[in-house]
């Protein structure tokens, strides 16, 4: 079985969901969240500072960890049956895809986008001019 990007990419993503939902990372969030079937985990814009109201910074963070491996999935899909079709991923998507990464990057430096990604967009870039 040949390692694609979009294989790289889906796996990223159902790590990335997995260990938010494991015990290791969100798991007592996702807990509460089941509590009430995943509607209304949070106050939304009553939570918001601006209108007096006190963020849940945890719950917060476990659904955006979680919500960003699930959406990586179907975009390494699509990245994957681009590989498999016309061999080449173009270039508005590996810059796009490195740009949203170096944010990442510059907003939380100790994290996967580091370590896993950022090399992952590299790769891509290499890979694109060899072709």
């Amino acid at each position: 079985m040949k390692i694609t990007n979009g294989k790289i990419l889906i796996c990223t993503g159902i790590a990335h969901s997995l260990l938010g939902l494991s015990n290791f990372g969100f798991g007592k969030q996702f807990r509460g969240f089941m509590d009430t079937w995943f509607f209304k985990i949070s106050d939304g814009l009553l939570e918001f500072p601006l209108l007096h109201g006190q963020m849940n910074y945890e719950n917060f963070a476990a659904f955006w960890f979680f919500y960003f491996g699930v959406v990586i999935i179907p975009m390494g899909i699509a990245v994957n049956h681009i590989e498999k079709t016309t061999r080449k991923i173009p270039n508005t998507f590996i810059w796009g895809y490195l740009i949203m990464i170096l944010m990442g990057v510059y907003m939380i430096p100790l994290s996967g986008m580091t370590f896993f990604m950022l090399p992952h967009a590299v790769y891509m870039i290499i890979q694109r001019g060899k072709t």
